[in-house]
C-alpha cells in the first residue's frame, strides 16, 4: 500500500477533462500534472525513496499524487521474443542474447546503462525471412486481445482519466532489433528488407487497432519512434518520408474514424529534420522531447504553432544544477503552459544525480506556478 507524501493538485475538472481541454489548447482549471519516471538507481539511491519502500515509477507516481493517465498496449511486434539467455561472463560485463535477438554487452552488477551490442540476429534478407516467420506471424495466439479484461482493468463507468491506445513503432523497435548501425546500414544495403520490416509492424498496429478501437472511447495514440539522437535521425530524410510516413497516414485513418486526435511520439533526440513528415503523417505531439538533443520545446511551439504540441522538455541537466536553475528553466516555460497543448516534467526519466530535496522543490514550484493557485 502507498501512502502519498503530498497531496493531489487541486483542481475543479477531472484529470481526463483537464487532460482533453489542455492539449487542444482549451482553458483549464489547472496545468496536468505528471512526470515521466525515474533511472532504476534513483530507486536504490534516493532515500525518499529507499526509506517510503518506492521501487518503481508505477508506486512513485501514486507516491507523488500524479494526476492519472493509461494506455492500453498490445502485441504489435515480435511474439513470441527471442529467448534471453546468458552467453559468457567477462570480469564486469556479461555476453547476453536480448529479448530482440541482440547479442550484447552488459554490466554484470544491472545498473542502468546503453547496452553495448555486439551482433543482430538480423544481418540479411534472408536472416529477416526467417525471424519473420518464427516472431511475426500474425495468427499468433498471444496477438487476440482480451477485450473483457481490458475494460473490466481500464474502462470503468465514468472514468475520470484520460486511456490512450497504443499505436507500437513502425521503425524505433527496427533500430533495436538491428542495431544503430545496423539500421544505418541496411536502408542503404537492403532497403527493401527495411520497408518490409516497416510494414509488417504497421499491419501488426493495425491488426491491434482493429481489435480495441470498437470497445473503448480513447482520449489520445501513443508510439515509440526513438531514431533519433543529437545530430538527427538514423535514417535519412527521405527515407522516413518515403517509407514510414505513408504507414503513419494508414494508422492515422484509423484514428480519425474513431475521433482520436492527439498522437504523440516518444522519439528521443534532434527531431527537427523529420518533423514536417510526423506532422504529415498525423503525429502531433512529442514526448519526453530532449532539451539538449533538440531545442527549448518553446522553439518548436513557436515554430509550429497550433499543429504540434510537446509533453516533456523540462531539461534534466537544470534539475540537477539547482534550485536557481530550476526556478529559471520553469520560467522559461512559463507562458507555454498557460497557451495549451504542452504539458512540463522531465524530458527523460530523472536520473539519480538531482538531489531528491531540490527534486521536491521542482515539483512544490510546479504546483505553485502551474496549479489552481498560481
Amino acid at each position: 500500500m502507498i501512502t502519498p507524501i503530498r497531496n493531489k493538485w487541486a483542481g475543479n475538472m477531472t484529470d481526463r477533462e483537464r487532460f482533453n481541454r489542455q492539449m487542444h489548447y482549451q482553458s483549464v482549471d489547472r496545468c496536468f500534472n505528471m512526470e515521466f519516471g525515474y533511472w532504476n538507481e534513483n530507486f536504490t539511491q534516493w532515500d525518499l525513496f529507499v526509506k517510503n519502500g518506492i521501487k518503481n515509477n508505477r508506486e512513485a507516481d501514486r507516491f507523488f499524487n500524479f494526476d492519472r493517465i493509461e494506455t492500453i498496449s498490445g502485441q504489435t511486434f515480435m511474439n513470441p521474443p527471442f529467448q534471453a539467455r546468458t552467453v559468457e561472463i567477462r570480469g564486469d560485463k556479461k555476453i547476453i542474447v536480448n529479448a530482440e535477438g541482440l547479442l550484447a554487452e552488459v554490466p554484470v552488477d544491472g545498473h542502468d546503462t546503453i547496452p553495448h551490442y555486439l551482433r543482430s540476429s538480423i544481418e540479411t534478407p534472408q536472416d529477416w525471412q526467417r525471424v519473420k516467420q518464427e516472431h511475426f506471424d500474425r495468427k499468433s495466439p498471444g496477438r487476440k486481445v482480451d477485450i473483457p479484461a481490458l475494460k473490466a482493468r481500464f474502462d470503468p463507468p465514468g472514468r475520470d482519466y484520460p486511456l490512450g491506445v497504443s499505436c507500437g513503432s513502425m521503425i524505433g523497435k527496427i533500430r533495436d532489433m538491428l542495431t544503430f548501425e545496423g539500421l544505418a546500414y541496411a536502408c542503404f544495403d537492403y532497403p527493401e528488407m527495411v520497408e518490409d520490416m516497416v510494414e509488417t509492424c504497421c499491419v501488426l498496429v493495425e491488426d491491434f487497432l482493429d481489435q480495441v478501437l470498437p470497445h473503448f472511447d480513447f482520449d489520445y495514440a501513443s508510439g515509440w519512434e526513438d531514431i533519433c539522437f543529437k545530430n538527427g535521425p538514423i535514417v535519412t530524410v527521405s527515407f522516413f518520408r518515403d517509407v514510414v510516413m505513408p504507414r503513419y497516414k494508414r494508422i492515422r485513418k484509423k484514428l480519425d474514424q474513431y475521433g482520436i486526435d492527439l498522437w504523440y511520439t516518444d522519439c528521443d533526440g534532434d527531431v527537427r529534420p523529420i518533423l514536417p513528415y510526423l506532422l504529415e503523417g498525423g503525429i502531433n505531439c512529442l514526448f519526453p522531447f530532449e532539451v539538449n538533443g533538440c531545442a527549448h520545446p518553446g522553439a518548436l511551439l513557436d515554430q509550429y504553432q497550433g499543429q504540434l504540441r510537446i509533453m516533456g522538455g523540462i531539461d534534466k541537466i537544470q534539475l540537477g544544477a539547482g534550485r536557481d536553475a530550476i526556478r529559471a528553466y520553469l520560467k522559461s516555460v512559463e507562458k507555454y503552459v498557460a497557451a495549451g497543448g504542452y504539458i512540463p516534467f522531465c524530458d527523460h526519466r530523472c536520473p539519480p544525480n538531482v538531489n531528491p530535496d531540490d527534486y521536491l522543490y521542482y515539483l512544490d514550484l510546479k504546483e505553485h506556478m502551474f496549479g489552481l493557485e498560481a
